[in-house]
Order: C-alpha cells, then sequence, then structure tokens
C-alpha cells in the first residue's frame, strides 16, 4: 500500500510531518555551508542541544543511526567491543554498523522486564586483558528502551560501574525527551554522567529529520571527522537545524499529549478480549495476540487505511505522536475491535 492511502498512522512516531510553523521556521533560517563551519543556524543548535546536557560540543547529524554510529566510533578503536541490551537500537536496528564499518564488536546482555540490564550482567561481560578477547571499551544505554523509561537510579548506577571499570559511557537519547516527560524531571538530569548522548530530532519532537550528538569538545572533533567518511556531512543544513530548534521551543511540553494518548489507546485494546497490551510507560503500545488474528487484523487495517507495525509472532506496536489525536485513537481501536470480535 502506498503511504499516501494511509490516513491514521501509528507505525511510528519518525512519520510526523512537518507543521506549517516549523516549515515557516525552515524556510526562514540563516544558511550556509555546514561542513566549512558556516552555517549559524546549526551551530546554534548544536550549542543549544549540548547545553540542555551540560556538554562542551554538539554535531547535527542526518540520522539516529548515524550518530550512535559516530558516537561508538569515536569511542573505540578497531577490535574493541561496548556493551549493549539485547535489544538496543544500536545492536539491532542499525544494520550492524559499529561490527561492520568500526570493526567494533557489540557485547549484547539480557535486560529484565523493566528494560535495565542487571549491574553484575555488566561487570561479568567486562573482558579480562587478554589477547584472546576484544578490549571493553564502552557501555551503551537506551532510554526509552522499547518505549520503557529506565529509572534516572538505573542510569546512574551503569555510569558508576563504567567509572569502577574505567570504560565510556553512551546514552543514546533518542526518545530521551519522552523518558523525561513521562517522569516529570529535566531532560539532562537523565544524562548526567555520561560522556556522550545522542538525540533524536525526527521522532516525538517532530522535525523531518536530524539527530544531535553531544559530548566533550575532543570526542565531537573525533566525531565530525567520521561524520565526514561515514557520508553524512551536509552544506545548507541550517534548513534542518530550524526544524530542530522550532521543535525545541514548542514540541516539548506537549509530549504528555502523547503519553495521554498511548495511554487510552492501551486502555481501549485491554477491553478486547483477543488482546493481551502491556501498558504503556511513554509513547509506545505493544500489543500481543494470535498470529491468524495478526494477519487479519493487518489486512482489515490495511484497508480502513489505519497503519502500525505488525511483527513475526503476533505482536504489534502502535505509536502515538503529534499527528494522531484522540479523534484517530478512538477510530484505531473501534476498527481493532470490530475485526477482533467478528470471528466470534
Amino acid at each position: 500500500m502506498q503511504s499516501n492511502a494511509i490516513r491514521l498512522d501509528f507505525r511510528s512516531d519518525t512519520v510526523t510531518r512537518p507543521t506549517a510553523q516549523m516549515r515557516a521556521a525552515m524556510a526562514a533560517a540563516d544558511v550556509g555551508d555546514d561542513v566549512l563551519g558556516d552555517d549559524f543556524t546549526v551551530q546554534a543548535l548544536e550549542a543549544r542541544v549540548a547545553a540542555v546536557f551540560g556538554k562542551d560540543a554538539g554535531l547535527l547529524l542526518p540520522t539516529g543511526t548515524m550518530a550512535n554510529l559516530a558516537a561508538i566510533m569515536s569511542h573505540c578503536q578497531r577490535g574493541e567491543e561496548y556493551l549493549c541490551a539485547s535489544g538496543a537500537h544500536t545492536y539491532l536496528w542499525e544494520a550492524g554498523g559499529a561490527a561492520v564499518l568500526g570493526s567494533v564488536q557489540p557485547q549484547p546482555l539480557p535486560v529484565r522486564a523493566d528494560g535495565t540490564i542487571p549491574i553484575e550482567d555488566l561487570h561479568a561481560a567486562v573482558k579480562d586483558d587478554d589477547p584472546h578477547f576484544a578490549v571493553t571499551r564502552l557501555v551503551t544505554i537506551e532510554n526509552t528502551f522499547a518505549g520503557r523509561v529506565l529509572p534516572r537510579e538505573h542510569l546512574a548506577e551503569v555510569v558508576e560501574f563504567a567509572r569502577e571499570r574505567k570504560l565510556a559511557t553512551h546514552l543514546d537519547g533518542a526518545r530521551l525527551f519522552n523518558a523525561a516527560a513521562a517522569l516529570g524531571v529535566d531532560v539532562g538530569y537523565l544524562a548526567e554522567g555520561f560522556d556522550s548522548v545522542s538525540l533524536c530530532l525526527s521522532k516525538g519532537l517532530g522535525a523531518p529529520l536530524g539527530s544531535v550528538l553531544v559530548g566533550d569538545a575532543p570526542l565531537i572533533a573525533r566525531a565530525r571527522r567520521w561524520r565526514k567518511m561515514l557520508g553524512g556531512g551536509m552544506r545548507q543544513a541550517g534548513i534542518i537545524a530550524a526544524a530542530g530548534l522550532y521543535a525545541l521551543d514548542h514540541h516539548v511540553d506537549r509530549l504528555i499529549e502523547d503519553h495521554a494518548n498511548a495511554r487510552a489507546l492501551a486502555d481501549g485494546f485491554m477491553g478486547i478480549e483477543e488482546l493481551t497490551v502491556t501498558p504503556p510507560q511513554s509513547n509506545v503500545v505493544f500489543v500481543d495476540l494470535a498470529p491468524e488474528l495478526a494477519t487479519r487484523l493487518s489486512q482489515a487495517l490495511r484497508e480502513l487505511g489505519i497503519a502500525a507495525s505488525f511483527w513475526p509472532g503476533g505482536r504489534m506496536r502502535w505509536v502515538t505522536h503529534l499527528d494522531v489525536d484522540r479523534v484517530a485513537v478512538g477510530e484505531a481501536i473501534a476498527a481493532v475491535r470490530e475485526v477482533a470480535e467478528s470471528r466470534r
């Protein structure tokens, strides 16, 4: 099905389109050649995000995948490794880039039901100084993790572990503003102690593209070189940066609306006998159902112009965002209910 046939799109918060006001900000952006260091709007965005997280410098990259890859390659050398959760985006959803392009080995670790990695497992995964092993250099944490909000206490525990074992730390904060909104805390508070943080502008914040990596000045200098090598150097990128600045000004406080819509969606699905719903902590709702029903439901929703993510084995993922309101949530619930109850 072509994307223009989709009326209500719950596949991801990456599907949002820039608002008219954001487009106006992009059109009015003061631009220059960012590769040559001449784009003042990009510089303003990088400085602002760095300040939010208390870091020296920032770097705008086209995607979150590239931001995470540049961070890992800036922290690690060939033949070294990073520790991460087994379902982490850097490990599972980024095409193996760290291993393929950076020659950096991921060491995935099991997570608890709440998305946290047991600290004892992190300690056990650190390799001895032995030529048989990759050198453990970095630990990466993702927040939110599959929609789950990691508490600040766990993040502090990971930072303490890393310092004890002399490891660097990277926080994949693609949806970190969602985590902060869910906890009612300042987003910088959740990133305290991490050596680098990546922030995605094109998810809950609603910009059309772009991620910002922040850290100390030497790390960002290395990341800038990797960005060039990876093909991520952009010219008049102020158009993109202007969208990010607008999002920071106007789309952060409204994230609680997405969370409320996710809870309403989950509550509606919980009333349907065929579905098993995981209560959401942010803007992501997971639903388990019989594979046969998932197949029927996928087809039926497609015909109605409603899109969600269907995964193998009978699992759905629904993500709320600024382009779906409470009316859309109600229509989605009604459509799923009708299909689920039609075979009774």
